[in-house]
């Protein structure tokens, strides 16, 4: 038995049907703001194209253009659920504009990989979510002379940086507590060496004064943004006495470990203890009980990166994405104690 391969339709068959040059349809396809036809031309060739199914041949445009048509984002590790939001947000712009995006992960044993990728050309440009590289694989990548823009936090030696507004959502959740009754307010932070939680802490103490309590700093405890840092971080709280009636959980994976631990204490959560995290995502309204979150513009940033990435971004810009930062009210909150007496 014979088979017959079929063949694959070329930019000269669109141009021969469409009775056009192949320049032309080359420019149609690319977008080219300078070609000057005819709306009825520049439909005709589009017609065709959908008539025909035709595929540009990735592989010759790169070898035309120099540019493979493809973004990297490097994130901490894939176990922090947040970055889920941020990958789809800037996949979904990588797909709006007829490129690719590969997501990897920062390990710290081989970063010379990433500055490779960047020299030869195999991504056009790097989102950099991960702030732990060491300093000298930054200034690698940027030596390749390629775009890079980090998102999410501000990474030493980037210029162009994507940020959600972290102190805005510090203070939403403060006056959350404050609105409740609560006076003895805690923060379980992130990282020290963490930009974004750095910012959230500052939103924190500056929404606590602002309501006119102080940010007591026996309640401002944690390591990092893990499960395992989010539980250890709520033990230690727990032996401050008195106890704080509510605390700010820096991000959702802390948060799980928090409430696990005050489970372990029998802690009445939000009996004895509200509590209320930064970012939303879907296992947040499935935990017990429901997690009150601050929504943050997790896949906003990943567009707004991508964007920027296409738009090849020169001099040093910070762009906050503030939209949408707000509370999403659930049951893991309630009045402290003595006011529901």
């Amino acid at each position: 038995m014979t088979t017959t391969k079929r063949s694959r339709v070329t930019l000269a068959d669109v141009a021969r049907q469409a009775r056009v040059d192949p320049s032309v349809v080359s420019r149609v396809i690319n977008g080219d703001s300078r070609l000057v036809i005819k709306a009825e031309t520049r439909e005709r060739v589009l017609a065709t194209i959908r008539e025909l199914n035709y595929h540009p041949n990735a592989a010759a445009r790169s070898l035309r253009t120099a540019q493979s048509g493809t973004f990297g984002l490097l994130i901490p590790d894939f176990t922090n659920p947040i970055y889920a939001e941020i990958i789809k947000g800037a996949e979904q712009e990588a797909t709006e504009h007829g490129s690719l995006l590969l997501a990897g992960t920062a390990f710290d044993d081989r970063p010379e990989r990433y500055v490779e990728m960047l020299a030869s050309g195999r991504v056009e440009g790097l989102l950099l979510a991960a702030n732990r590289l060491p300093t000298d694989a930054v200034q690698a990548m940027l030596g390749t002379g390629r775009s890079i823009v980090s998102v999410n936090q501000r990474i030493r030696g980037i210029e162009h940086a994507i940020l959600a507004d972290d102190e805005r959502a510090s203070k939403i959740a403060v006056q959350h507590f404050v609105g409740l009754g609560h006076e003895r307010i805690a923060h379980l932070r992130g990282p020290a060496d963490s930009d974004t939680a750095r910012r959230r802490l500052n939103g924190f103490r500056r929404a606590m004064r602002t309501a006119g309590f102080p940010a007591d700093q026996d309640l401002i405890v944690g390591t990092d943004y893990t499960t395992d840092a989010g539980a250890a971080a709520l033990r230690e709280l727990m032996t401050r006495r008195p106890r704080p009636t509510a605390v700010l959980v820096a991000n959702v994976a802390a948060a799980v470990g928090a409430l696990s631990a005050a489970r372990e204490l029998d802690v009445r959560v939000p009996d004895d203890l509200s509590v209320v995290a930064i970012h939303d995502i879907p296992l947040a309204a499935n935990l017990w009980p429901p997690l009150t979150t601050v929504r943050m513009p997790l896949g906003e940033m990943g567009r707004a990166g991508v964007r920027a990435l296409v738009g090849d971004p020169g001099p040093a810009e910070v762009v906050v994405v503030r939209d949408p930062t707000e509370l999403i009210e659930r049951e893991s909150t309630a009045p402290p104690p003595r006011r529901r007496r």
